[in-house]
């Protein structure tokens, strides 16, 4: 069957949903165990039917992405959120009905209704109910879970359009068969992966919902450094060394190492607008808000890497708990700035 790359833009009101057909194609292809790629409020995500091995497996090879690399697992509820795990805690409600749809992971242990290849071999599973129009509207009509990593090749920078997804598959064979449009992506990050499986509450991945917003709800909730190769099995996603970077040679840099910067001609600076170096042509001014430099990071970092630049440099943003999951993605997105 050949791919299909037609786009459907409902925008992000729920009264602008595609026509029903267009959400009929998408759930006979996912049903045949082909890769839609769909909006959600924090990227766009490579959905496949998670409860069928063989299409899990086909987001794995059109991603490039590690065995030892486990997916989330979108459903459009509560209770469908329920029929994946073997064990729902009473913490598990306090959260969700707080905090979804919305971009909060919950990892629970899993029931067989998952098979083993979407969790790399984990007992565990990571579920949250998105919190986009046209994302919920799928996975109703498709009734049934859908794992759905972000929608561009592994370790390459997350898609927050569907333009970045046709950009990431550009060839009409491709995967994914069917692109969903539904705007730009309100948050822009992934979302917070927190692990309720074992003792305390662990962040395994920061996101937009960090632990001043879980703590009020739930207590205490650890949040250690997380990383993983493509050879050692992952806790979560994102926590390759190298992810969510530009194909350009990117360096970060803390504002007390601005004087090691060298820029050529080619090169380009962007930072958060907490200082501006005259000095400097090439600058970008991010956002001095968390939120509105989540939003536009990675549609920055996808343009800079159109422009055939020689290097990228990125300030960090400020070491305090606001930042902290943009200063992961960061990390994970660039190499330490080299000493001269």
């Amino acid at each position: 069957m050949s791919a299909e790359r037609r786009q459907v833009n409902p925008g992000v009101p729920a009264d602008k949903l595609p026509p029903v057909t267009d959400i009929d194609r998408a759930v006979q292809l996912l049903k045949a165990g082909r890769l839609v790629a769909f909006p959600t409020e924090t990227v766009y995500g490579l959905g496949a039917d998670a409860t069928n091995p063989a299409a899990i497996e086909r987001i794995y090879r059109t991603k490039g992405r590690p065995p030892t690399n486990p997916l989330i697992v979108h459903v459009p509820s509560i209770d469908a959120a329920r029929r994946c795990v073997t064990d729902w805690p009473e913490i598990a409600s306090r959260l969700a009905g707080h905090f979804w749809p919305g971009p909060l992971t919950i990892v629970l242990p899993k029931s067989p209704v998952i098979p083993d290849n979407a969790t790399a071999g984990l007992k565990t599973v990571g579920l949250r109910v998105p919190n986009h129009p046209l994302a919920l509207h799928l996975l109703r009509a498709f009734d049934g879970p859908l794992a759905a990593p972000s929608a561009n090749r592994s370790t390459h920078v997350s898609p927050t359009t569907a333009q970045h997804v046709r950009e990431e598959f550009p060839h009409p064979a491709d995967e994914p068969a069917l692109i969903l449009d539904g705007g730009p992506c309100t948050i822009g990050i992934e979302s917070t992966v927190l692990d309720l499986s074992t003792g305390t509450p662990t962040i395994l991945r920061p996101g937009q919902i960090g632990p001043d917003q879980l703590e009020p709800l739930i207590g205490p909730v650890r949040q250690p450094a997380q990383t993983s190769t493509a050879a050692t099995p992952a806790t979560s996603p994102g926590q390759q060394e190298i992810h969510y970077a530009p194909r350009t040679k990117t360096f970060r840099f803390d504002t007390s190492q601005r004087g090691m910067i060298l820029p050529d001609d080619n090169g380009i600076i962007v930072l958060s607008p907490l200082r501006i170096y005259k000095e400097w042509g090439s600058i970008i001014a991010m956002p001095n808000d968390p939120v509105e430099y989540a939003q536009h990071l990675y549609a920055v970092l996808r343009k800079l890497d159109l422009m055939n630049l020689q290097t990228i440099y990125i300030e960090m943003p400020p070491n305090q708990p606001q930042w902290a999951a943009l200063r992961d993605r960061i990390t994970r997105a660039t190499r330490p700035l080299p000493k001269i």
